[in-house]
């Protein structure tokens, strides 16, 4: 059984349909990764996912249970934690009490604030500062961390990259590859390419909310995710049709 399934999710923002119909499972220890273009509905998808948007058809099941319609706060003692798009730290609080405040709302298990320092050493110095005056990688590095402080059994990642320079980047991955290497289930979300086939089992390309391409990474090359991605497939296919 897998352990996180999605089952035909629709979601909207008003009029516009934003996921149409995503159906796609991850197993326990992979790592999926989602792909496309600005707009596609990788990041309403994601909060989908985690209970932050409500999806308007389909299910969300993790482990076998259903849990579409259970509230965001509830799906964090379950099991799954979200690392949003723009971090969205305690800015007045610090490192240290921004993970601590983390694993008053999940569940015991191996991470905890040592744990935690010991996967992103660049947190060390910084435990005792204020999270508003990190850089930007620390603050990276201390939103994961907030949410492997809940202990989930599926971590979402939201555009780790977003904002950062290419060298922190390669930081970040550098850690992330170490939480891969532990067996953590992860469904990240992340434009640039190179760096999501690199760590992913499994590539998600999406188009206009809907996935157009879905592969092991080591099957897929960057030329077809690249066409899936802007849509050219779809273009070329449109132009010899009768």
């Amino acid at each position: 059984m897998s352990l996180l399934s999605i089952e035909r999710l629709e979601c909207r923002h008003g009029l516009l349909q934003a996921v149409r119909g995503v159906s796609f499972a991850v197993a326990r220890g992979e790592t999926v990764a989602l792909v496309g273009a600005n707009g596609a509905g990788k990041t309403t998808l994601l909060r989908a996912i985690a209970g932050a948007h409500p999806p308007s058809g389909g299910r969300v099941l993790l482990d076998g249970r259903d849990i579409t319609t259970v509230p965001a706060h509830k799906r964090v003692g379950l099991g799954v934690a979200l690392v949003p798009e723009g971090r969205r730290l305690f800015a007045h609080l610090t490192v240290e009490e921004n993970l601590l405040l983390a694993r008053a709302a999940g569940r015991p298990g191996r991470w905890t604030v040592d744990a935690v320092m010991e996967a992103f050493p660049n947190l060390v110095k910084r435990r005792h500062h204020k999270a508003g005056l990190l850089s930007g990688g620390e603050q990276q590095a201390t939103a994961i961390g907030r949410a492997l402080m809940t202990n989930p059994d599926v971590l979402l990642l939201d555009e780790v990259s977003l904002g950062l320079s290419p060298l922190v980047v390669d930081r970040v991955y550098e850690q992330l590859q170490g939480l891969i290497a532990t067996g953590t289930t992860i469904v990240l979300v992340e434009q640039d390419l190179n760096r999501a086939m690199r760590v992913a089992d499994r590539v998600l390309c999406m188009l206009e909310g809907a996935v157009v391409l879905e592969g092991a990474a080591r099957d897929l090359t960057r030329d077809a995710i690249t066409e899936a991605y802007f849509g050219l497939g779809r273009a070329r296919h449109a132009e010899t049709a009768p």
